[in-house]
């Protein structure tokens, strides 16, 4: 007998005296015992169920893959569980913190299909006091070197009738936009997508968010009802009919997160995501920058009337890029003029034509010249390119931008998750930090950490944002005040931010130059530090902002933190988050179409003196919403601030030590 098929045959033995001998339930609980993952074997069927200061929130929920060539579904057994304790300390280049210090504790599952042959997985298991994960991980076996992957049937039994914060989706090609819909979970029609993170609200005020974490070379994952229970759906892979995903053994799944407390706030301050993620695989960061950039597009290339021969050219870039010099702002954006990109192409509506060429910046426009200007002033340039018409050239178009001196892009239509778009977008990551460029990814699905591992990916968009307000009114303070629940528990989440027209609503009309807000000006101000965002715009037009009460405020906030913390927020209602860089703290909170009273604890400041800028909407702001009062006091860790929040309004605080 060869080897190989002595160990098969060992293997096999194994697995069968372990099923035959009664499998008990394997159990997984969190540093602090409040959560608790439980496995079992039912009827050769594996599940697991979920518990939080012993409440049940996931029942007896079974996992199962399907393969082109089997599956690991019914007459499952399990072999011997390892556990072992786990910390992850680390740094984050761009984050909400920048030192993590996480305990976890951690189970490794071996199963097989009981008469499957030689054929086994790993269910690999991460308790954290703040939520859990696990993952499916693939090993090399004798006669299984290749994973076709047609189905993951990973199922979530929420037990109750929770509430459901969530985006409903037509199909797997989405830029993941759209109005969050709260629903109870009994209401939500069956087999529609719903996209990740969802937030479900459960009895005696306790949340769990499910979403995943490093997706790599894998299928994105969505949710779907079907009758009593939510399952896995995976995006198609677009090059191979019925597979889901195609890869060499071993191989690991992406990690399925389930973040759960009963303080909403928990999961927005939750480092799971980067936790789960590799370390940074970039060896010198110290070219990633990140900070807040001009976007033209979205006010419609205003200039004043001064200018001569206004266009994509060297004249309107220097106009935006003096505008940064004389603010402190890191970034200005090259992106068309005239509704055509700043290379060449012969498309129509942004979308690459046959001779889409982004290594030709159009007649008129030299972007060497561009860039060495910008560098003059301390000014970083980066561009918006179509994610089509970049990767067929994108070794020479990074090469390229780097001669340039570009220092980043915004990369959009992406539209997809499936295997083959995922791994283009990793590639990207890899390849521009290689030319030190940094990504934002525009019409991309949700982030699931990978900023850790290549933190030149400043931010993502997937979320309805203020880019809508050039053609609908859908981007409103109680759309703001759903997505930091959902959307933002993954990560970074790009937002058009910096619109400076709010108006009443009476007043309020579409126009796709010069915008105008729905919100208040404070509530603003206020998004900067709600929204967690590496690469902040401030994308309205020069002189809307120079002079403008509130605008010295968009100039000092930072985009990352070395802390967070969420300081009041009830889910659709209303939020206050204190993030803290270095010895500064900046405050902020939002509110839906209701104002409201709040009372905001200084116990997080410590011992001493501060002083503080209190940004607030104004008593008249009902009939002129830009109007805002500043307010400069002195503040202890003893002290309750009360701040009036008006209708789809907002404050800021900046806190720093009085000398």
């Amino acid at each position: 007998m060869s080897t190989s098929r002595l160990q098969t045959l060992l293997i096999c033995l194994s697995f069968l005296s372990l099923a035959t001998s009664g499998q008990k339930k394997i159990e997984l609980t969190g540093p602090d015992h409040n959560l608790k993952f439980i496995f079992s074997i039912a009827g050769h069927d594996a599940e697991y169920s979920v518990m939080y200061k012993g409440q049940t929130l996931v029942d007896n929920s079974p996992l199962a893959l399907h393969f082109s060539d089997g599956q690991l579904d019914h007459n499952i057994v399990a072999g011997k569980a390892s556990f072992r304790k786990g910390n992850n300390s680390y740094t984050l280049v761009v984050g909400k913190t920048s030192k993590v210090d996480d305990q976890y504790n951690e189970v490794e599952i071996p199963l097989q299909q009981f008469n499957g042959g030689a054929r086994r997985i790993i269910l690999r298991v991460r308790a954290f006091n703040d939520g859990l994960a696990f993952r499916y991980e693939f090993p090399e076996q004798a006669d299984w070197k290749l994973l076709e992957l047609t189905d993951e049937k990973t199922t979530f039994h929420l037990t109750g009738n929770p509430t459901a914060h969530a985006l409903f989706l037509p199909n797997y090609t989405s830029s993941h936009e759209g109005k969050y819909a709260t629903i109870a979970f009994n209401d939500i029609r069956e087999d529609t997508l719903m996209d990740m993170p969802v937030l479900f609200e459960f009895p005696n005020h306790v949340f769990m968010a499910i979403t995943e974490a490093a997706l790599i070379d894998y299928a994105g994952m969505y949710l779907v009802k079907e009758k009593d229970h939510l399952r896995s759906r995976l995006s198609p892979h677009p090059k191979y009919p019925g597979l889901l995903v195609k890869a060499n053994l071993p191989h690991p799944s992406p990690w399925r997160v389930m973040l759960i407390s009963d303080r909403v706030g928990t999961l927005i301050e939750s480092n799971i995501i980067t936790d789960l993620n590799e370390s940074c695989k970039i060896a010198d960061v110290s070219w990633i920058k990140p900070g807040k950039t001009t976007f033209p597009w979205w006010n419609g290339n205003v200039l004043p009337d001064t200018i001569n021969a206004p266009g994509n050219n060297f004249v309107t870039q220097k106009y935006y890029i003096d505008f940064c010099a004389r603010n402190g702002l890191e970034y200005h954006s090259v992106v068309e003029y005239g509704l055509h990109q700043w290379y060449m192409d012969d498309g129509i509506s942004f979308q690459p034509g046959p001779h889409s060429d982004v290594t030709t910046p159009v007649p008129g426009l030299n972007m060497k010249e561009v860039c060495d200007y910008a560098k003059s002033k301390g000014v970083g340039i980066r561009v918006w390119v179509h994610w089509a018409a970049l990767y067929p050239k994108l070794d020479t178009a990074f090469a390229l931008f780097e001669q340039w001196g570009l220092k980043g892009m915004m990369v959009d239509f992406m539209d997809r998750d499936d295997q083959e778009m995922v791994n283009i977008q990793t590639e990207i990551l890899q390849k521009a930090a290689a030319h030190h460029l940094h990504i934002q990814f525009h019409g991309a699905y949700k982030n699931t950490g990978l900023s850790r591992t290549y933190p030149n990916e400043f931010t993502r968009e997937g979320t309805l944002n203020y880019e809508t307000n050039k053609w609908s009114k859908d981007a409103d303070a109680d759309h703001d005040i759903n997505f930091p629940f959902t959307r933002m528990l993954a990560g970074s989440t790009d937002y058009h931010l910096g619109g400076f027209r709010a108006v009443p609503d009476s007043l309020y009309v579409i126009q796709y130059t010069r915008p105008l807000m729905m919100s208040t000006r404070c509530h603003m101000l206020a998004m900067y530090v709600v929204l967690e965002n590496y690469q902040g715009m401030v994308c309205d037009y020069p002189a809307a902002y120079e002079g403008q009460p509130g605008f010295e405020f968009i100039k000092e906030v930072p985009t990352v933190w070395d802390e967070t913390k969420v300081l009041d927020a009830k889910v659709g209602e209303y939020i206050v988050i204190s993030r803290r860089k270095n010895n500064e703290w900046y405050i902020g909170g939002i509110t839906n179409h209701n104002s409201r009273q709040l009372k905001i604890p200084m116990n997080f400041l410590g011992e001493g003196n501060f002083t503080c800028d209190i940004y607030s909407d104004a008593d008249d702001v009902r009939q002129y919403p830009n109007h805002i009062n500043k307010l400069t006091r002195q503040l202890t860790s003893h002290d309750m601030v009360e701040i009036r929040l008006a209708a789809s309004g907002g404050f800021t605080m900046h806190i720093r030590k009085s000398p």
